[in-house]
């Protein structure tokens, strides 16, 4: 797709700063290209790139394309071992940074020499660049559909991240598909704000963009106040989100004017039906909600009478909802006026695609998570769903959020989607915590503005008036932040709150109602009697 941009002089590439042509966002990433193959040693030709959203990461993007390299997009919130971790995994023999980025990673032990990192705001950068420029750029021989192109770290919100490959045929496949089903055109101007080290900014904008020639517009990262002056200052059309960063946008305050911008499309998950409607509401804007993930897509077709919360209709046959143990379909769901799951013991089970093996292209180095995720033929996603009666297909969170209460499954994405609708909530992480005597119970981990601003009594009253919240489903213990902890791509670090339970310096409450909700705050006393409960019930392993 990058050659087809040659001589084309449409605008490419923007910042605030500087405009790149397609054809000068060409030749800008074949100089990379020849730079890479200049620095290539015996091993994985895997490439490191470790910045913000710079022109230069899309450079190296289209340089590593070009020269059949592999890039891996290194996550900047990680630190210490789980960084040193993951880049040693992915084997890079070179890494692409700026002097910010080699300052997190100075320390760690990467076995790399000091003359296989590249700082690009250095002056000897520039200088290798200069001595690379290329008059003609050409892909390499050996580029095909099948060169491995991208590995791609999961998000790793309730477990371990792993490496996803993914080739260049198929992200060529996802950028078309993706511009049929979401009308991607030339006209576009795409406003990235989600990280290039994450799918969704690669796989939802810089694919289709560059496969239809639209204009990609950078910001370093993702600022809820700078959204809209961003998208005001290029005429942005299209962009991407994911729903943590929704629900920060539409904490901002509301103007008369908000409505006054060129948006048109936005397409993004996991964002709360409360949230997509605000945001058509002040913003004009039609929001795609999908469905997806770094190892597979392409599993809902769009439905225009799809009702509120689910994601369209199953994009084919192949796609169902089963129990993991029996692997027999779920039922539909029987809904309530509220949408309400009635029987999810039932329904809800773990949607998989039973034609979707041979499209997997697995996980590097990690033959145990591709033997997790291709079972008896099918491809698993490791996601819940659940299909109601008249056919549509629901989201209803990670395999590693289902909670199981007095003997019920409870899906977190359902309670933290009743949470958002709170007025000063502005994220919910829901999450299994152990119980003293047998199973889980459910705590929520709440962001807001400041601490003060949250009143138990209030809380525990809205609890209480949400009608399609269960009893079982309330939380029996609320963590109160003003920064919940949360991956590169704005989601919240679920596994991080599970393993601090309780504990913390941040206030926790917990519920004290009979029958109806009450919260209070944890006292050093009630966690000193909450462990010896664990012990009484011999659960103490727990802790």
């Amino acid at each position: 797709m990058l050659l087809d941009r040659l001589g084309d002089a449409h605008p490419g590439v923007r910042t605030r700063e500087q405009d790149w042509t397609w054809d000068e966002t060409v030749r800008e990433s074949a100089t990379r290209g020849a730079l890479a193959t200049s620095l290539r040693v015996d091993g994985p030709f895997h490439i490191g790139v470790l910045l913000e959203n710079t022109p230069e990461f899309l450079f190296w993007l289209g340089g590593a394309a070009l020269s059949g390299a592999v890039v891996v997009g290194i996550n900047p919130t990680r630190r210490g071992a789980e960084l040193e971790a993951e880049i040693r995994y992915v084997d890079c023999q070179l890494i692409v940074t700026d002097a910010a980025g080699l300052a997190r990673i100075r320390d760690l032990d990467l076995a790399l020499s000091e003359d296989r990192f590249l700082l690009v705001d250095s002056s000897s950068y520039r200088e290798q660049v200069a001595a690379h420029r290329v008059e003609r750029p050409v892909a390499a021989p050996s580029v095909g559909e099948s060169t491995l192109f991208l590995l791609l770290f999961t998000s790793g919100t309730t477990g371990m991240s792993k490496a996803v490959r993914c080739s260049q045929g198929r992200l060529a496949r996802l950028a078309y598909a993706s511009t049929e089903k979401f009308g991607h055109s030339r006209a576009d101007v795409d406003y990235c704000c989600m990280p290039l080290f994450h799918g969704n900014a690669l796989m939802a904008l810089w694919a289709p963009a560059l496969a239809n020639g639209a204009t990609v517009c950078l910001t370093p990262k993702f600022s809820a106040s700078g959204f809209l002056p961003d998208v005001r200052f290029f005429g942005a059309t299209f962009f991407t989100y994911v729903g943590k960063a929704l629900g920060y946008l539409m904490a901002t305050p509301e103007r008369p004017d908000d409505i006054d911008n060129p948006l048109l499309r936005g397409f993004g998950t996991e964002a709360s039906p409360e949230d997509q409607a605000e945001f058509v509401r002040r913003f004009g804007a039609v929001l795609f909600e999908g469905y997806g993930s770094s190892e597979g897509g392409g599993s809902v077709k769009a439905d225009p009478n799809t009702p509120e919360g689910a994601l369209g209709r199953p994009a084919h046959a192949d796609i169902a909802v089963v129990n993991p143990e029996t692997r027999i379909e779920c039922v539909p769901a029987k809904l309530d006026r509220h949408g309400r799951v009635l029987n999810p013991d039932e329904a809800i089970g773990e949607m998989v695609d039973k034609g979707g093996a041979a499209r997997f292209e697995g996980y590097y180095k990690n033959e145990s998570a591709v033997a997790e995720r291709i079972r008896h033929g099918w491809y698993w996603t490791g996601d819940l769903g659940y299909l109601d009666e008249a056919g549509y297909i629901y989201f209803a969170g990670r395999r590693g959020d289902w909670i199981r209460v007095d003997g019920e499954n409870i899906s977190a994405l359902l309670i933290e989607r009743i949470l958002r609708r709170h007025p000063k909530i502005i994220a919910a992480g829901v999450y299994a915590v152990p119980d003293p005597r047998s199973g889980d119970q459910v705590m929520a981990a709440i962001e807001v503005a400041n601490v003060t601003d949250f009143d138990p009594v209030e809380f525990a009253d809205f609890v209480g008036s949400q009608d399609d919240l269960g009893t079982k489903s309330a939380p029996r213990f609320v963590r109160v932040s003003t920064k919940l902890p949360v991956t590169g791509s704005n989601k919240v670090l679920k596994r991080e709150l599970r393993a601090q339970l309780w504990r913390g310096d941040e206030p926790v409450f917990r519920w004290t109602g009979r029958g109806s909700p009450e919260y209070e705050l944890l006292t050093d006393s009630d966690e000193q009697a909450l462990e010896r409960d664990f012990h009484t019930h011999g659960r103490a392993r727990f802790l």
